[in-house]
């Protein structure tokens, strides 16, 4: 039998909805603001001098810039913005936490060098790290940020004597340290992961294969710094690919290339590294290919975007956020 009904052709396909993107959310990690001059200030030991003595002064500027550079989001770093600085500033990691609340700011995670500060090879050492580690925890959950990441220790120069190897046997011992580093924050519910520190135990494409081949996935997870790994002449989008499912915060920063891996190691390496970074888009980072990889791999964490040490930590964070903002966020969110 016919179908009475009147013949109205095929069925419309429904007009597909826009694709939806929101704004990431934009952190920055407070190494920024260490440039004395934005300071007034001779010299950074100058300025831990004067955040010593009086704490409030550092962090209400700080808090205040953020607001004004429309980055809400921070990392904690070593002195003098470090957690502890923050507890005398405010008195507890809540009074910190209602600071921040005030500006619509948000803690997202906290950098933990003491690896590298304490004989990660003795029992006395390890004790003293796990010690550090769940003080830092305790104060990032209660402060609400949910990330510790942590430096492995410095490589040796390249060539000094007696040579020390980055290799299996030297790799096992600081891999379980770093399992049990996990654990103890992971109590807190605060995830570890691992920075990619130019001249570290942690710089290259192979030791990034090797530490998370040697660690628990659900213990300890990544933080990739684009800027160091492409100092340690890697691709930051080639290993970050490799370990996709272990990426739990980044660190958004640009290089001019590869810098000399046989240099002195010491405690003026850090200050070498500082010629080679520049502005995000301005250096060699294929931020196009890095974006995409983000969107791949379903990238939520805050947009860290790390500028070391420039005397206008407000425009500079301003230009970055609007850099990923126009260039990069519409690939990835």
């Amino acid at each position: 039998m016919p179908d009475p009904s009147p013949a109205t052709g095929p069925t419309p396909a429904p007009t597909p909805a826009p694709e939806s993107r929101h704004e990431p959310l934009y952190a920055v990690d407070l190494i920024t603001f260490y440039h004395p001059e934005f300071w007034g200030l001779d010299s950074y030991d100058a300025l831990v001098a004067k955040t010593v003595a009086e704490p409030r002064w550092f962090w209400e500027r700080c808090l205040d810039a953020l607001r004004e550079a429309g980055v809400p989001g921070i990392e904690l770093t070593f002195p003098p913005g470090d957690w502890r600085s923050a507890v005398a500033a405010y008195g507890s990691p809540e009074g910190f936490a209602e600071a921040l609340a005030r500006r619509e700011l948000t803690l997202v995670s906290g950098f933990f060098a003491d690896i590298d500060r304490h004989e990660w090879r003795t029992p006395e050492g390890r004790r003293d790290i796990l010690r550090a580690a769940g003080e830092y925890a305790d104060f990032l959950h209660r402060a609400g940020g949910s990330v510790l990441v942590a430096g492995l220790p410095l490589r040796r120069t390249v060539g000094a004597q007696p040579a020390v190897f980055v290799d299996m046997a030297a790799a096992e011992p600081l891999a379980a340290l770093l399992n049990e580093i996990g654990d103890v924050t992971l109590r807190q519910g605060v995830r570890l992961a691992l920075h990619t520190e130019a001249h570290s135990m942690l710089c290259t494409g192979r030791d990034v294969d090797l530490f998370m081949l040697l660690t628990d996935p659900m213990y300890v997870g990544l933080c990739p710094d684009t800027a160091h790994l492409t100092l340690s002449g890697a691709d930051p989008v080639q290993v970050v690919s490799r370990h996709r499912e272990r990426i739990v915060l980044a660190h958004w920063k640009d290089a001019l290339g590869p810098a000399p891996m046989d240099v002195e190691i010491d405690e003026k390496i850090f200050a070498a590294h500082q010629p080679y970074f520049c502005p995000l888009g301005s250096g060699v980072v294929d931020w196009f290919a890095w974006a995409r990889l983000m969107r791949e791999i379903g990238f939520t964490a805050p947009t860290l975007l790390e500028l070391d040490m420039v005397p206008d930590p407000i425009g500079e964070m301003r230009a970055a956020r609007r850099f990923v903002s126009t260039s990069l966020a519409p690939l990835y969110t």
